[in-house]
């Protein structure tokens, strides 16, 4: 069986109760895993400025992805790599955003950029990733350096629909994939969150198989599927419970926490 090195977690839904607060049971299992010498890091469709609050308590040391992992930052919140979606698919994707009724929050690598300040899910962001929005009137100037577009909508259906209509639309362009039944996600092509998982095993100098992935919607099943064990959350939707090895409690009864303990034990530690 093979010892596990290092363990990526999603933040949303998983790392983080539904009210957004790091637990102590969840605070204290990362110390464990750090204690065992086990890795431990986070990725995420934040931005890198709604990452840096976990930093401290969960001592994190190695690099974290924001932006679905398309993008690597530091401790310190300097970019290690980075990557942008291309202009031409930026646009495309407002027009379809546009047609579907979503809101548009473009970000940028230290902007949160918005057209609509009374839309319903700006409050709700702006308490997620602890920073204020950018309001314009006009998208374009910064269509060349978007690092994320995110449509938020209430209608999930109609937005689930949004999901495929941009899948089938960017083709390789760019990666179209939600990260809450409320966001639907457009990122550079070619990463995500199983692109970050390679990496970080690639600077540990470890096998994929020797790394645990824990989260629970769409965006996970990329890491789920690079990892040697995935776990979803007891408050994942089916198909992605469907596509971990391990099921969990939910992030509301600290699914994350136990999850750590379950492998620790694993590892024969604890």
């Amino acid at each position: 069986m093979t010892q596990i090195s290092l363990v990526v977690s999603d933040v949303d839904g998983t790392l983080l109760t539904k009210d957004k607060t790091l637990t102590e049971r969840a605070r204290s299992a990362v110390q464990r895993l750090h204690k065992a010498g086990i890795g431990f890091t986070i990725t995420s469709s934040r931005p890198a400025i709604g990452m840096r609050f976990l930093i401290e308590p969960l001592a994190l040391w190695l690099p974290v992805g924001p932006f679905n992992g398309s993008s690597i930052v530091d401790p310190e919140m300097r970019p290690v790599e980075q990557h942008l979606i291309p202009a031409s698919a930026a646009e495309r994707s407002l027009q379809i955003l546009r047609k579907f009724g979503a809101d548009i929050w473009l970000f940028t690598t230290d902007k949160w950029l918005i057209d609509n300040p009374s839309g319903k899910y700006v409050a709700h962001e702006q308490h997620t990733i602890r920073s204020d929005p950018t309001i314009v009137t006009d998208f374009s100037p910064y269509l060349s350096s978007a690092c994320k577009i995110v449509g938020a909508s209430a209608d999930a259906a109609r937005l689930e629909a949004c999901e495929k209509a941009m899948q089938e639309a960017l083709g390789n362009e760019a990666t179209a994939v939600r990260s809450q039944t409320y966001y639907l996600d457009i990122t550079p092509p070619g990463f995500n969150k199983g692109t970050f998982v390679e990496a970080m095993a690639r600077r540990l100098g470890i096998a994929t198989g020797a790394v645990a992935t824990i989260g629970d919607m769409q965006n996970d099943l990329a890491m789920f599927a690079v990892s040697g064990i995935s776990i979803a959350m007891g408050n994942a939707t089916d198909n992605v419970k469907d596509q971990a090895t391990h099921v969990t409690a939910s992030n509301e009864q600290d699914g994350f926490a136990e999850a750590m303990e379950m492998i620790l034990k694993r590892n024969g530690v604890g």
